[in-house]
């Protein structure tokens, strides 16, 4: 394999740096979380503006606004733990083997994998600007120990990729810190006058165990090498992914129905246990001539029925092209979600089929655009006064006008003609596309304004009129009569 190479990453501001990712405007502020401790509020993460006026962690928050009197500082829950846990998870990309280090840090074992970033330079410059690019302020560095690499990030200016075989000249001179020791040790070294790496080493081993126990040693021989450190390293979670290869190559329909039925078992009976459901599924069918045949779904809601999911995939199969065979088929889950258990009907209920499984099958027929919901928007205008979210997607609870609105709207309204006894009365006909209505019944007006931003927006009189076949309109008068530009009628809507 060679010679084993580790990085370590530094975070020296993690959760502020994260904090500030979701509010930007503590970019320019000095802010710190703090915590209550022993009857008193402590600062527990400070950011690099608020350090720079001498805050540090464990200091009294009371202290700490004397030096910054305008600081910022957040009382909620922070779990550096659960945050390094997750960018380790993406850190997967660059090194099989990541390990967690609290409480701001990360190792990675990089052995045989910078060669595919063409070297340990942009190997590492690929990985610390993706983070600085992110927000988060890092340290990195590259030795032939974890510990050597530990010690470099954090204590060591230049060069930060420390050569092969140069580990051991660049620990020597580094404080006593460097060697990851608990607090009490380093008090009782800096105690004796051994705070240096090298001061450690110029004393007897014999005489550093009784004084200050296994651990010093242990730390000292793994960042030089002569101990071997073992990594905890993250498991990425497992995809919910199914595969079934055939012993003979597969032609037929039933048989691919037959195999997708097996796939769809496995695959909901996992998510069932895991309180799961399917959101987004991909049937793969692998041919013996190296295509690739597959098929998509989607559903409204998170769901592990295994009759409905097939019955979604059922209608697509006829695309599927087997040639000479399918070999192998996996299903695949890239979009899940909660899913919570069904009750089944106690009687009756054979054949029935709830709304979002209706929807299901009509969005994999025709494209998951072609079904929506609308939901009220926050405008006066009423062709404003919605939005179009498509079926599945979460959408703003919001309430209605409380006017009564014709269910379909005319985009753009249509001009009309308008016959009225007098400019505020009500219309007594209205002529639309050379056809003229007489109208024998209206209610308003109703008058709706424009938002007061919005440049040329003349105010609205709506009327709800019915005509002599019964049909019922929703026509508008746009601007006053008397004005500089005359008022102007509009058909918008057409009453069910």
């Amino acid at each position: 394999m060679g010679q084993r190479r580790y990085m370590s990453l530094w975070f020296r501001h993690l959760m502020t740096d994260w904090y500030t990712r979701q509010k930007l405007a503590l970019k320019e502020s000095a802010f710190v979380f703090a915590a209550t401790e022993k009857n008193r509020q402590v600062v527990t993460f400070a950011n690099e503006l608020s350090c720079a006026k001498g805050i540090h962690t464990g200091m009294v928050l009371s202290d700490a606004k004397v030096l910054a009197p305008g600081l910022e500082v957040q009382f909620a829950n922070a779990d550096p733990e659960t945050l390094l846990h997750r960018i380790a998870l993406r850190c997967i990309r660059y090194s099989p083997e990541v390990s967690v280090d609290p409480p701001d840090g990360l190792l990675l074992n990089i052995t045989g994998c910078a060669h595919l970033w063409g070297g340990e330079e942009p190997y590492y410059k690929e990985i610390v600007d993706r983070f600085l690019a992110g927000g988060y302020q890092v340290r990195a560095a590259i030795a032939d120990t974890a510990g050597a690499a530990w010690a470099a990030a954090r204590f060591v200016q230049r060069p930060l990729i420390v050569p092969i075989g140069k580990h051991a000249e660049a620990l020597r001179d580094l404080p006593a810190t460097a060697l990851r020791l608990p607090p009490t040790t380093l008090a009782r070294l800096r105690k004796l006058g051994l705070s240096k790496v090298r001061n450690i080493l110029d004393q007897p081993r014999t005489s550093l165990t009784p004084r200050f126990g296994k651990e010093l040693l242990q730390r000292l021989d793994q960042a030089f090498g002569q101990r071997e450190e073992f990594l905890t390293s993250v498991v990425a979670p497992v995809p919910y992914r199914e595969r079934l290869p055939c012993l003979d190559p597969v032609a037929t329909a039933g048989g691919i129905e037959y195999a997708l039925t097996l796939l769809l078992e496995l695959l909901c009976l996992r998510l069932q246990r895991e309180g799961k459901g399917v959101r987004t599924a991909l049937f793969q069918c692998y041919r013996v001539d190296g295509k690739i045949m597959g098929l998509t779904i989607g559903t409204t809601k998170a769901t592990w029925n295994v009759t409905h999911l097939f019955r979604l995939f059922a209608e697509k199969i006829p695309q599927i092209e087997p040639g000479l065979g399918i070999e192998l088929f996996t299903l695949e889950a890239p979009k899940i979600d909660d899913a919570a258990a069904e009750q089944e009907a106690l009687w009756g209920g054979a054949g029935t089929m709830d709304l979002p499984q209706l929807l299901d099958r009509i969005a994999n027929k025709v494209g998951g655009n072609a079904v929506a919901r609308f939901f009220p928007a926050q405008h006066h205008w009423p062709e404003r006064s919605f939005v179009r979210v498509p079926v599945g997607e979460p959408g703003e609870a919001g309430e209605w006008p409380a006017d009564a609105r014709p269910i379909h709207l005319l985009d753009p309204p249509e001009p009309i003609i308008v016959t009225a006894p007098i400019p505020d009365y009500p219309p007594m006909s209205f002529r639309y596309r050379n056809r003229v209505y007489k109208v024998v019944a209206a209610n308003g007006p109703t008058r709706i304004e424009n938002e007061w931003w919005i440049d040329n927006a003349r105010p609205r009189d709506y009327y709800t009129v019915e005509d002599e076949d019964g049909a019922r309109y929703w026509i508008f008068r746009a601007g006053h009569y008397g004005e500089e530009t005359p008022a102007q009628w509009f058909l918008h809507g057409l009453f069910a």
